[in-house]
């Protein structure tokens, strides 16, 4: 194991070594239940007027660099088309095209870019019809991020806010709003449909819907008592306790002695039962795709988020490179970034990584401070 990975997780085996007496290291364990946590969680000056940006402030974007290889990975997905954008498309990448476009028009003050960003943002109205929230979730928060960096033309931003005010309860083809979805999936799923949720509800200014979606997160993230709605599957797969099922295994978790903590259930469970060494399941990335996203734009509005759990985003990372031995790469290769600038953790990262299913772009605006180096 490389000596700065073990590092990382040191606190994770330290807490598993301190709790070991109350719970045993043998079979099905839940060392700290999610319970006992605050539910007056929400900043005492939560205002979604002061924010500079829902994803990132245009004086942040002011201050990157305009040369280099992260740069040139967002030019590169800047100048490709984005005639046809497709929300019912799962799979459509127009939308982090967009976000290109959005990012290089804030930092360049090229107006061609913008036009593009417009006609796409009126583009995608009408292409939701017959989308699963899945498709919708990993989709839209794109393009909210994007309208909002380069504010939409009067009347079509009011169009635009129409259609979004509709979009997060209307039924989707597999019966379940983006709400439900969010309230409901306690994976890849609900995580994409909450990060588009809280970008339409900031871009809103929708402070009730950001709230409840916070306390979502929160819930998932490990906090039972602020939010209980999910519907797990295989509970007795992969989950530290399958009587109280949680988003992320808490701090010290194992099943059968292995260490689990930081796991997410419902995800890994697609790798299917229990075994060990534990399969390298690609759709807990995925997850944290939607997770990461959710935490970016809560902490810019003052939410702990970082620490929520025991800082479980950080402990998900530690397990999958520490216990899995499995690095974020392909359209993953954005996560470590934000993980590394929040946390000043040095996880592996890509040399220059491309974007995910509805964020990227993370090498180039979200750099490791340098008083966490």
């Amino acid at each position: 194991m490389n000596p700065s990975l073990r590092r990382r997780s040191s606190y994770s085996l330290i807490g598993i070594l301190l709790l070991a007496p109350m719970i045993g290291l043998i079979g099905i364990s839940s060392p700290i239940g999610p319970t006992g946590e605050s539910d007056d969680f929400h900043p005492s000056d939560l205002s979604l007027e002061k924010i500079d940006g829902i994803w990132i402030g245009k004086s942040d974007l002011a201050k990157l660099a305009t040369s280099g290889k992260a740069w040139d990975g967002v030019m590169k997905e800047a100048i490709r088309s984005t005639l046809k954008p497709d929300l019912s498309d799962q799979d459509d990448s127009t939308n982090v095209r967009v976000l290109a476009k959005a990012l290089v028009y804030v930092r360049t003050g090229q107006e061609s870019y913008r036009q593009d960003v417009i006609q796409a943002c009126m583009g995608i109205i009408g292409t939701e019809e017959g989308a699963r929230s899945l498709s919708l979730g990993r989709e839209l928060m794109a393009y909210v991020i994007a309208a909002d960096l380069v504010r939409l033309p009067p009347e079509k931003d009011a169009t635009f806010r129409n259609f979004l005010r509709g979009i997060l309860n209307r039924k989707n083809r597999e019966g379940r709003s983006m709400i439900q979805t969010h309230e409901q999936r306690p994976n890849n799923w609900g995580a994409h449909n909450g990060a588009s949720r809280i970008a339409t509800a900031l871009y809103l200014k929708d402070l009730d819907q950001l709230k409840q979606a916070a306390k979502v997160f929160k819930g998932y993230l490990g906090d039972r008592q602020a939010h209980t709605g999910f519907r797990f599957k295989d509970a007795n797969w992969w989950q530290a306790d399958s009587a109280q099922p949680v988003g992320i295994n808490p701090m010290g978790a194992t099943l059968h002695g292995h260490n689990v903590d930081g796991v997410l259930p419902d995800d890994q469970r697609r790798a299917g039962p229990f075994r060990w060494p534990p399969p390298k399941e690609n759709y807990v990335y995925e997850a944290l795709q939607g997770l990461l996203s959710q935490a970016v734009m809560l902490d810019r509005l003052g939410y702990d988020v970082w620490n929520w759990s025991d800082r479980a985003l950080f402990r998900a990372f530690t397990w999958l490179h520490d216990v899995a031995e499995f690095p974020a790469v392909g359209d993953d290769g954005w996560e470590p970034y934000l993980v590394n600038h929040y946390y000043g953790t040095d996880f592996p990262t890509l040399e220059s990584s491309r974007p995910g299913k509805g964020m990227g772009y993370s090498d180039w605006t979200h750099p490791v401070p340098q008083n966490k180096k």
